[in-house]
């Protein structure tokens, strides 16, 4: 076998995040001819197809899917090695989204590991659902954001996060018919998610409580007025979880992403609190 280079490799991976060669190619600034050669060029020295593609999706092969992981941290390191000998010092304000549920399971750590390191860089955060923090990213107001995203081309995926159902025991709620239902507001990908899983079954339900953050949803359930569906990182340890011994069917995972503004590309300080979000978040998921 011979030398995978670090460009092959990115090529790689950038197309497997973006889930198109073209949106690879305008995600790392190369020509879409020059990352399918690259791509080609790491199927001949690793002596094995890695993507199946056709008009309409990617693929990974057995082989991808093994190199991927590889190819991940290969990409880490060197950019962990470049930032480490970077003499530049950062500084400037990075204006950061996140929803609720992700806040203190996912971002806490990551700009734990942050902050020491660059104590020139302000981080302002803004807590929204992901359905409020994409238009802002896109429009600028945001730098970076962690989102459930919304199709397979949003940002970079880190991770996919489970949905569950969630009760109160106190209540039991759940044997109720028709099913009381607590939901996000109307464009959220959990209410849809619980909406499509209960039609699938066939269960009747009726949405008592609407509320767009995370603390009414477990008011809702705490109460006994309702279940909900709920992030699994987000579950109180008091709250039941909930499945088919309660009637109760399967749930659509969130795909995690980190999403980044236009007009932030070149900003070295977001360069390297994307990357290690990236990095932390990739781990831990």
């Amino acid at each position: 076998m011979r030398d995978l280079q670090i460009d092959w490799l990115k090529c790689f991976v950038a197309t497997v995040d973006a889930g198109s060669l073209s949106a690879a190619a305008a995600e790392i600034h190369r020509s879409q001819s020059a990352v399918s050669m690259q791509l080609k060029k790491l199927e001949s020295a690793v002596g094995h197809r890695l993507l199946k593609r056709d008009a309409r999706q990617l693929e990974l092969t057995h082989e991808g899917q093994t190199l991927l992981g590889y190819a991940r941290r290969m990409l880490d390191l060197q950019a962990e090695a470049q930032s480490a000998l970077s003499e530049d010092d950062i500084s400037g304000l990075i204006r950061v989204g996140v929803p609720d549920d992700y806040a203190s399971k996912y971002l806490t750590p990551a700009l734990k590991r942050f902050a020491p390191r660059h104590g020139g860089v302000e981080i302002q955060l803004d807590c929204e659902q992901s359905t409020s923090l994409i238009p802002r990213v896109a429009r600028g107001d945001l730098d970076l954001a962690l989102v459930s995203r919304d199709h397979s081309r949003r940002g970079t995926l880190l991770f996919h996060e489970p949905m569950v159902w969630v009760g109160s025991p106190q209540f039991e709620v759940w044997r109720r018919d028709p099913l009381p239902i607590a939901v996000y507001e109307e464009a959220s990908l959990g209410r849809r998610s619980a909406i499509n899983s209960l039609a699938l079954q066939g269960r009747p339900y009726k949405i008592v409580y609407n509320s767009s953050n995370l603390a009414g949803q477990i008011a809702a359930v705490e109460s006994g007025i309702a279940v909900a569906v709920l992030t699994q990182c987000s579950v109180p340890p008091h709250l039941q979880l909930l499945g088919t011994e309660q009637g109760l069917g399967p749930l659509e995972p969130m795909e995690v992403a980190v999403y980044r503004s236009q007009a932030s590309k070149g900003n070295k300080a977001v360069d390297s609190l994307q990357r290690l979000l990236v990095q932390t978040l990739r781990a831990r998921g």
